[in-house]
C-alpha cells in the first residue's frame, strides 16, 4: 500500500491542459494555473474555453509569471474567474507585475457595480411600435402604388409589352376556376336573405316585397361584396404565395439582372386579368343569388317564379345592376394590388409567405368593405 500511496504521490502533477495561454496542473491538495503567451482580444474565446472547465473544488495558486503581453480584455477575463474561483475556494495570484497589478486595480475601481435596468415594454411602447410599423407599411404601399402606376401607362403606350398569354392564363385560374365557389355562395347568400325576411314581411301581409328587399340589395351590394371576399381569400392569397415562394428563390432577383421588369410580368397580368373577370364574376353572382333568393321564397312564402321574375322586372332598375358591376374593377385592382405588393415583401425565410398571406387576406377584405362603404355613401348623397 505504501509503494501504491509513493506511486501516486509521484503521479500527483497530472497536466490537464497545454496552451500556449494556460498550463493548469491539478494536484491532490490544490490546482496550479500559470498564465502564459498574450492574453489579447483575439485569444480571449479560446482562454474562456479552457478556464470554464475548471472545478474550483480545491485551492487555487494562480502564476502571471510567464505571461508576456495583455490588454484590457485579458485583464477583465482573470477578474471574471477570479471572483468565480474566489467564490468557491482560496485563490492566491501570484507572479503579477507592477503594470498588471494596476490595470487590474484600475478596472476594478471604474467597473460598473449596478447592471444597466432592462427597459421594459408597456402598452405605450406596443403602441408606437404598432403605428410606426403602420407608417413604414404605408410608405412601402405608396411607393409600390407609384411605381405600378408608371407601370401601368407605359403598359398601354408601348402595347408590345403586353403579356397577353399571361393576362388569359390568369383570367382563367382566378375567373373561370372561381365560378363553383362563387355560385355557391351567392345561392347560399340569396336563400338566406329570404329566409330570414320572410318572417318579418309575412306578419306584415307584404310577401311580395321579398323580392325588392332581395334583387336590390344582391345586384347592388351583396352580390360585389361576397364575390369580392372569396376572390380575396382564393385568389389575392395565391398572388401573395406566388410572389414569395418567387422571391424567397430568387427568381425575381433573376429576373431584375436579366432586364426583365417584374411589374410587367408578375403583377400588372394579374391586375388587368382580376379587373376583366370580376365584373363576370359578379353578374354571375348576380343571377345566383336572385336564384337563391327565388327559391328560398317559393319554400317559405309560396311565391311561384313566375311571380317573382314579374315582379324582379317591376322592381329592379338597371342602375342597380350596373352599380354593382362598376364595383367590380375597383375591387380587383384592391385585391391585386395587395396581394401583388404583400408578395414582394417576402422576407428570405418561408414563415414570411404565412406572415404575409394571411395580411394579404385581412388587408384586402378590410379595404374592399371599406370601399364598399364609400360607393355606398357618395351614391347616396348623390341619390343614385
Amino acid at each position: 500500500m505504501r509503494i501504491i500511496h509513493y506511486f501516486t504521490g509521484f503521479l500527483d502533477i497530472i497536466s490537464l491542459m497545454n496552451t500556449p495561454y494556460l498550463r493548469i496542473e491539478e494536484h491532490l491538495d490544490q490546482i496550479n494555473i500559470y498564465s502564459m503567451g498574450e492574453w489579447t482580444l483575439y485569444n480571449e474565446p479560446d482562454i474562456h474555453k479552457i478556464l470554464q472547465k475548471i472545478s474550483p473544488d480545491k485551492p487555487i495558486t494562480w502564476d502571471f509569471s510567464e505571461m508576456e503581453n495583455f490588454d484590457t480584455s485579458g485583464i477583465l477575463l482573470f477578474m471574471i474567474y477570479y471572483e468565480k474561483f474566489k467564490a468557491c475556494c482560496k485563490v492566491r495570484v501570484v507572479g503579477y507585475s507592477k503594470e498588471q497589478e494596476r490595470m487590474y486595480h484600475l478596472l476594478l475601481k471604474n467597473r460598473v457595480k449596478e447592471l444597466v435596468p432592462v427597459q421594459t415594454e408597456g402598452h405605450l411602447y406596443h403602441i408606437g411600435k404598432f403605428v410606426v410599423s403602420g407608417y413604414e407599411e404605408f410608405l412601402k404601399f405608396l411607393d409600390f402604388t407609384g411605381y405600378l402606376f408608371v407601370a401601368f401607362l407605359r403598359y398601354f403606350t408601348h402595347p408590345a409589352n403586353i403579356r397577353y398569354k399571361e393576362i388569359i392564363y390568369h383570367i382563367e385560374r382566378s375567373g373561370l376556376n372561381a365560378l363553383l365557389i362563387i355560385s355557391l355562395t351567392s345561392f347560399l347568400v340569396g336563400m338566406v336573405i329570404s329566409y330570414q325576411s320572410a318572417v318579418e314581411l309575412a306578419r306584415f301581409g307584404a310577401d311580395i316585397f321579398i323580392v325588392d328587399l332581395a334583387g336590390v340589395s344582391i345586384t347592388r351590394e351583396l352580390a360585389p361584396l361576397i364575390t369580392a371576399i372569396v376572390v380575396a381569400g382564393r385568389s389575392g392569397s395565391a398572388y401573395t404565395a406566388q410572389i414569395g415562394a418567387m422571391k424567397i428563390t430568387e427568381e425575381i432577383s433573376a429576373m431584375r439582372t436579366m432586364g426583365f421588369d417584374p411589374y410587367y410580368f408578375l403583377v400588372l397580368p394579374r391586375m388587368l386579368a382580376l379587373m376583366i373577370a370580376m365584373p363576370l364574376l359578379i353578374f354571375f353572382a348576380d343571377i345566383l343569388g336572385i336564384m337563391g333568393s327565388m327559391f328560398a321564397a317559393s319554400l317559405e312564402l309560396n311565391i311561384s317564379y313566375t311571380q317573382f321574375l314579374d315582379r324582379l322586372q317591376e322592381v329592379l332598375s338597371v342602375k342597380h345592376f350596373w352599380i354593382g358591376i362598376i364595383k367590380g374593377p375597383f375591387f380587383a385592382i384592391l385585391i391585386a394590388m395587395i396581394g401583388c405588393f404583400r408578395g414582394l415583401q417576402v422576407t428570405d425565410d418561408t414563415e414570411s409567405i404565412g406572415y404575409q398571406t394571411t395580411a394579404s387576406v385581412v388587408n384586402s377584405i378590410f379595404f374592399v368593405i371599406f370601399c364598399d362603404a364609400f360607393f355606398s355613401i357618395i351614391l347616396t348623397e348623390w341619390g343614385i
